[in-house]
């Protein structure tokens, strides 16, 4: 995600453009106002489409997860018919297979599931530039 860009209430901090009227003062707050909410709601639609698309990937992820939990599942299914048909060698390699194949989905899922979690998906630089601007709106009101 790029830098926040400079935001029309470090300009007016700075000293920037200082109209000696009342009607001038009140003018450049509208303006600068309306130029602080248009960036705010650009940083929030970007931080939301950046939660969604690490939403997207942890579907998948649990999605995937499921899918190669479900094959390790019929391997030892698989193993089981095996092991009780001919009690032979070839049924441990099977049950092998089966129980690596259903870690691997199993670590997958909860891989996923902490991609889905909370915290991952928090907008953080929407609050952080909402309470920069409040500070610097102080500031300059006090």
């Amino acid at each position: 995600m790029q830098p926040h860009p400079l935001s029309a209430l470090d300009a007016v901090a700075s000293g920037e453009r200082q109209p000696k009227t009342t009607l001038g003062l009140v003018r450049r707050l509208v303006e600068e106002l309306s130029i602080l909410f248009r960036q705010e709601v650009a940083l929030a639609r970007a931080e939301v489409a950046e939660s969604l698309s690490a939403a997207k990937k942890g579907v998948a992820a649990i999605a995937l997860g499921g899918a190669v939990l479900f094959a390790g599942f019929m391997v030892l299914l698989a193993a089981a018919v095996l092991g009780l048909a001919e009690v032979m060698a070839a049924w441990v390699a099977a049950l092998v297979v089966g129980v690596l194949v259903s870690l691997a989905g199993h670590f997958m899922l909860l891989a996923g599931r902490k991609r889905l979690e909370a915290s991952a998906l928090k907008p953080t630089e929407i609050q952080h530039s909402l309470r920069r601007d409040i500070d610097v709106l102080g500031r300059r009101l006090s």
